[in-house]
């Protein structure tokens, strides 16, 4: 039995594409899991409760992953300028997300936070797991002169 190896990547972002095609289809899985275990055990409300987690968890994790990649050709100190002003704008959204959810009571409060958490471990889990199996060159191999 025989493998051939994967081909190494030129473009310096491909680990951080295949980190977020992996998180994406981990968040899929998740969400519909998610979705019928807690319909299952909580009804309509635990439906609710488990979408509303998976995009709070997920969205925060994603989110993360996308300005990474959107800012991976710019200068480190403005792309590091631009990944602290998400994180903290992160931050604040999901504080007011979780402050407008906690009086209401359409959903279900402990499949959402389940959910959160699964969320969070699973979609780093993945998006890591996409980054360590990209094979990217750590340098830029010279071109050889054939003679």
């Amino acid at each position: 039995m025989t493998s051939t190896p994967k081909p190494y990547s030129a473009d310096p972002t491909a680990a951080l594409r295949s980190g977020l095609r992996y998180g994406l289809l981990g968040l899929l899985v998740l969400a519909v899991g998610g979705v019928i275990i807690a319909s299952l055990a909580a009804g309509v409300a635990g439906l609710w409760g488990a979408l509303i987690g998976a995009a709070v968890g997920g969205g925060f994790i994603l989110c993360t992953m996308l300005v990474v990649l959107f800012t991976a050709k710019l200068p480190a100190v403005t792309a590091g300028a631009v990944l602290l002003g998400s994180w903290l704008l992160k931050m604040i959204l999901a504080i007011v997300v979780l402050a407008v959810l906690d009086p209401l009571d359409f959903y279900n409060k402990q499949a959402m936070v389940i959910v959160i958490v699964l969320s969070l471990v699973i979609v780093l889990g993945a998006e890591t797991y996409g980054v360590l199996q990209t094979k990217v060159p750590y340098v830029t191999p010279a071109e050889r002169d054939e003679e």
